[in-house]
């Protein structure tokens, strides 16, 4: 064969491995609004930046027939390119293969560039788009799988992890997204769950829809196991793109620096949003974007456990991750869900070097027979273990109430907050005042001649003694009362004065936290 045949020989078969499943194939994939493996790779890296490996890896099974089928590329596309200039690892299952269905040469190619990614210490992102194990192969792909949950487990906290749903992910395949940093889903195109509904009927005789059981809202807003929500693929591309300028590269660097940019005042005036009633609720994030760089906040996990909020915004250029109780839901108060939300986020931003940024507002924990039910003791210490194991800069702001649990849960001095400064209109107590006055005066308000105006008085005389932060400052657990609109300044001083903030910790090989 000449070198000139040899050429063309590879041309040819490039062109059949990437076709994937052929036209019918494709042209069923795009008929449902989805794009194709690798169409999806090019939308969301740089232009012309993507490099594919692997291409003509195929498999090795033998039985039901399998020896005399030909599976391009295994129905996985793996490559290395760019993302906003900076180098990462991406893999694409492709539905149009198969159904993008898991064998272990699928696996095989996913583990090789989750390694690379290891390796050259940069992101991983995974397209996730498979009817699931490939029965066909029986144990090697149970094994496949294995092998692609111990690579994202050792990945944690040292590359950030990307999970992308857009497709079906099914049975065990659910688990490699769940052990990331962070999983998109896309309305309509995504579906997550252990057990289809055909199981579901089944075993329990309970009909549901695939999208009721495991769509995108589901995951986003139910269970909270999808991060960001999209309407497009597009969309969601654009929302990595957003994610990946706020994160640093891996575990040894910190996040990009941007130029430093005021927010915008003219639509975020602290002294307009925040009300001076203090039973009136507000949204937090108009307190944020009144602080951050450019009014800029991207919210995770926004549609899930809504009494919280995290996300990703900027000070004076720099990243940080915001952690701020949310007065329009609940009143901001910890509950199960919130505090695993909460938790999960100030563990990867201690990973990743980000400095963590508190807004304090709530009544305490959530009471009730339902949450205590639902182990709120175990998952409400989450957050107090996070925040205690955190390492990077911490400062918390106290808007308002800080009231018994919820006050040292969230990022108090006795975690070992850096700095905690508090508005003239926190209230630091045990509880609220009112509560507190019929506990503490409960004899002398019911022997009073009147009672109700007894109990005002004494509400009041509560308020004056500690519903307030004079209190706290007294004894040094705030560093400053500060008026709202200083919040800004103070925050950029003490970050940069916390900027090489270092701690030794003890000698163990983990901690225990209260998973």
């Amino acid at each position: 064969m000449t070198p000139n045949t040899k050429i063309t020989d590879l041309k040819k078969r490039m062109r059949t491995a990437l076709k994937g499943g052929g036209d019918k194939a494709i042209k069923k994939q795009k008929a449902t609004g989805k794009m194709t493996a690798r169409e999806r790779i090019i939308a969301l890296l740089d232009p012309k930046s993507f490099q594919e490996y692997d291409l003509f890896v195929e498999h090795t099974a033998h039985d039901f027939d399998m020896d005399k089928k030909y599976l391009p590329g295994d129905g996985v596309v793996t490559g290395t390119g760019t993302l906003s200039g900076q180098p990462v690892c991406i893999y694409a299952q492709d539905f149009t293969v198969a159904g993008g269905s898991l064998g272990y040469m699928h696996a095989k190619k996913i583990c090789k560039i989750m390694d690379h990614a290891m390796r050259l210490q940069v992101p991983l992102i995974g397209i996730n788009d498979s009817g699931g194990a490939r029965i066909q192969e029986g144990v090697n792909a149970l094994a496949g799988y294995g092998d692609i949950f111990f690579r994202n487990t050792i990945a944690s906290g040292v590359i950030p992890q990307i999970s992308v749903i857009l497709g079906p992910c099914a049975g065990g395949a659910v688990y490699s997204p769940a052990l990331t940093d962070f999983v998109f889903v896309v309305d309509k195109i995504s579906k997550m769950f252990i057990t289809g509904p055909e199981v579901i009927k089944t075993v329990l005789g309970e009909e549901i829809s695939m999208e009721d059981l495991g769509g995108a809202k589901v995951q986003a807003e139910i269970t909270g196991n999808a991060h960001f929500f999209a309407n497009s693929e597009t969309e969601c591309f654009d929302q990595i793109k957003q994610l990946a300028s706020f994160i640093p590269w891996n575990n040894k660097q910190k996040a990009k620096t941007f130029p430093k940019k005021p927010p915008k005042t003219k639509k975020y005036k602290i002294d307009e949003i925040f009300p001076s009633n203090p039973k009136q609720s507000y949204d937090v994030r108009n307190i944020i974007k009144a602080i951050c760089d450019d009014s800029e906040f991207l919210e995770i996990h926004e549609r899930f456990a809504k009494n919280i909020v995290i996300g990703f915004s900027r000070i004076n250029g720099e990243t940080v991750g915001i952690v701020a109780n949310q007065p329009l839901y609940l009143a901001g108060v910890l509950d199960v869900d919130c505090s695993d939300k909460a938790a999960r986020f100030i563990r990867y931003c201690d990973a990743y070097n980000i400095p963590l940024v508190t807004f304090v507002d709530l009544p305490g924990y959530l009471p009730g027979v339902d949450q205590e039910h639902a182990g709120v003791i175990r998952h409400g210490a989450k957050i107090l273990y996070a925040y205690s194991e955190a390492t990077v800069p911490k400062i918390t702001v106290i808007l308002r109430k800080a009231y018994g649990g919820g006050y040292i849960a969230m990022c108090s001095h006795h975690l070992k907050a850096d700095f905690v400064f508090a508005w003239p209109s926190a209230e630091i107590a045990v509880m609220g005042p009112e509560g507190a006055a019929n506990i503490i005066f409960r004899k002398e308000i019911k022997n009073s001649e009147d009672p109700e105006k007894t109990r005002k008085l004494k509400i009041n005389e509560y308020k004056h003694k500690f519903a307030n932060p004079y209190i706290a400052a007294a004894y040094g657990y705030v560093d400053a009362v500060i008026e709202p609109s200083e919040t800004r300044r103070f925050l950029i001083h003490s970050l940069k004065i916390s900027k090489n903030k270092s701690i030794v910790t003890s000698q163990k090989k983990h901690g225990i936290p209260p998973f």
